[in-house]
Formats: C-alpha cells, sequence, structure tokens
C-alpha cells in the first residue's frame, strides 16, 4: 500500500493522538485507583478497566527495562519520515502533543518511573482487586437465566 506524504502526515498525528489518550488513560487510572481505592469508588474496580491498565502498565515496564521504543512511538516516526517530516517539522497537533508526552531526561528516569508506576497497580490489584461482573462468578461461566 502507497501512503502519500499528507496521508502519512496525518496518521502520524493520529497516532501522537493515540499514544497521548494511552498515557493520559495509565496516569489517570493510576490517579484513580490510588484515590478511589481508599474511598471506596466501586468504577475503579470495574474487571475490564482494571485489566486494560495493568495490561498496558506492565507492558510500557517491560518496555523500559528492555530499553526498546514504544511501538507507537516507532510508527509514529516511520509515518514521519515517510512524510517528509523531521520532529521540528510535525503539524501543529503533533507539536503540542508530544510537548505534553515526552521529556528530555535520562533513560533510567522513564525505567524508574514506569516500574514504580507497575509496582503501585500491581499493588493496587490486590489491595482493592477487582470486582466480579454482574452475572459472573469467580471463573465460571454466567448462571443460565
Amino acid at each position: 500500500m502507497h501512503l502519500s506524504p499528507g496521508l502519512a502526515a496525518h496518521l502520524a498525528d493520529a497516532v501522537l493522538a493515540l499514544h497521548v489518550a494511552i498515557a493520559a488513560f495509565v496516569v489517570a487510572m493510576t490517579l484513580a485507583l490510588a484515590v478511589g481505592g481508599p474511598l471506596g469508588w466501586r468504577w475503579v474496580r470495574r474487571r475490564a478497566l482494571r485489566r486494560l491498565h495493568v495490561a498496558l502498565v506492565l507492558v510500557i515496564a517491560l518496555q523500559a527495562w528492555l530499553g526498546r521504543l514504544c511501538p507507537l512511538t516507532v510508527w509514529e516516526q516511520q509515518l514521519r519520515a515517510h512524510a517528509g517530516q523531521t520532529t521540528y517539522d510535525a503539524s501543529f497537533v503533533a507539536h503540542w502533543l508530544s510537548r505534553v508526552l515526552f521529556f528530555e531526561l535520562p533513560w533510567w528516569v522513564f525505567v524508574l518511573a514506569y516500574t514504580a508506576v507497575a509496582a503501585v497497580v500491581v499493588a493496587g490489584w490486590w489491595r482493592w482487586p477487582p470486582l466480579e461482573t454482574p452475572g459472573h462468578r469467580a471463573g465460571l461461566p454466567p448462571k443460565p437465566p
């Protein structure tokens, strides 16, 4: 499939927006669990939400430990290169969203931060375990109506 430079630039912006959304979800959900767990907020214990959250956090921490860039970062940069853009020649959306997401710090700071968040999220899994969804009993199929 051949992408025009314009389409590649728009797709790169979309990938960056998705990346920012995922990062915001991880941060917001971690904070919501830290506050809502002790306060008894039931929504922070929804099983599907928690599974998605813990999976994302563990993948992020593992990538950091392996010294690998996020696949979304790689994909975005490939699209920008295809569009003939550099990181300083991005669109307005890409420029400002990337300022929110990326920081100029040594790699070990990110490894430490991602590992700490993963530890908090995993500890929260046991401290405030996900609630059973209605109609489902611990690992069993739902009861017939």
